[in-house]
């Protein structure tokens, strides 16, 4: 009651709750601009309510605030997990309560404009994706392969989402290149191919003012380099190229390799390692993480990783038989 009349007073529309689930479904149905949440409470203690908050797609930016008079470190730490953005407790400081209140309202409005700047990203990608009708669901199937392929590896979280996000954001820089270049389907020239090669470094530049895409753009300026320096665009040799363009590289070749594309025919998954292998004796890839991919694909393909059926997919553009546009 003391926090509904200070939050009144300052000008906010506050409503309640009498419970963790009750708590939930108003959020869901209402989208506030911040929670205040006890820790103690009917059914669903304030940690669960917030975890699901936070892993809710449509919930995460709301900012969660625990009250509560327990003060020990436990319950701070249990509520930092939970996915807690700050701490008040009771009795409330009138000025520190609207102090914070204000404070996390400003930094969520900052975080939904920088999500609202990640979705246009996403939906230039999507658009420059349905340029080219050949290559289908590509972006889609690499987001999925990335997802399991690092969870595979045991990366941690943030590897893993910067995985997905590249299979969307990796060819964004396409959208500088003209249409008689990006869509041809016979060989291209040496200039043309130039003018191709362009587009990881437009990519890079298109993403870089989001600082939540940092992860990212090592991928898509470098998953066109070759263990042995032969790629681009800066002719990076073996451990310099960035580890996770590598992986994602993997992934991007093989989906190009598994599915038809105007200059070949889709290659079966035998095949497809097999000149993932070959590019290995040639030197453009590391043969370690090949044998971890080869490994990985298998099971995938059986459905024995992380409970995937073979229905998911794979991922990119190649070089070895045939010679790709990308």
């Amino acid at each position: 009651m003391t926090a509904v009349a200070l939050l009144t007073i300052d000008g906010y529309q506050v409503e309640q709750a009498s419970c963790g689930q009750s708590a939930l479904n108003r959020v869901l149905q209402h989208q506030p601009d911040l929670i205040l949440l006890d820790v103690m409470m009917p059914g669903l203690d304030g940690f669960e309510v917030c975890r699901q908050l936070k892993e809710n797609e449509n919930t995460r930016l709301i900012p969660v605030v625990f009250v509560t008079a327990l003060g020990d470190r436990e319950a701070r730490l249990q509520g930092i997990e939970s996915g807690g953005d700050d701490f008040l407790t009771k009795p409330f400081d009138q000025l520190e309560l609207s102090a914070r209140v204000k404070s996390l309202i400003h930094q969520k409005r900052l975080n939904e404009d920088l999500d609202h700047a990640e979705k246009v990203l996403f939906s230039i990608a999507r658009t420059i994706e349905s340029r080219d009708p050949n290559t289908g669901d590509h972006c889609d199937r690499l987001v999925s392969l990335g997802r399991a392929f690092g969870e595979y590896l045991g990366l941690c979280p943030s590897h893993i989402r910067d995985l997905a996000w590249a299979g969307y954001l990796h060819d964004i820089g396409k959208v500088g290149i003209p249409d008689a270049v990006l869509l041809k389907t016979g060989p291209l020239t040496v200039a043309e191919r130039t003018i191709m090669e362009q587009h990881v470094a437009i990519g890079e530049t298109i993403c870089c003012p989001l600082r939540t895409m940092q992860g990212v753009l090592p991928i898509i300026r470098h998953h066109h380099e070759r263990w042995n320096g032969s790629g681009y665009p800066d002719g990076l040799v073996g451990a310099a190229i960035p580890r996770l363009a590598q992986i994602f590289q993997l992934i991007d070749i093989f989906d190009a390799l598994t599915h038809d594309r105007p200059y070949k025919p889709a290659f079966s998954m035998e095949e497809s390692l097999q000149i993932i292998r070959q590019e290995v004796e040639r030197g453009w890839r590391d043969p370690v993480l090949v044998d971890q991919f080869e490994t990985f694909i298998c099971a995938y393909h059986s459905g024995a990783v992380l409970g995937i059926n073979n229905t998911a997919r794979q991922g990119e553009q190649l070089q070895p038989a045939k010679q790709s546009h990308a």
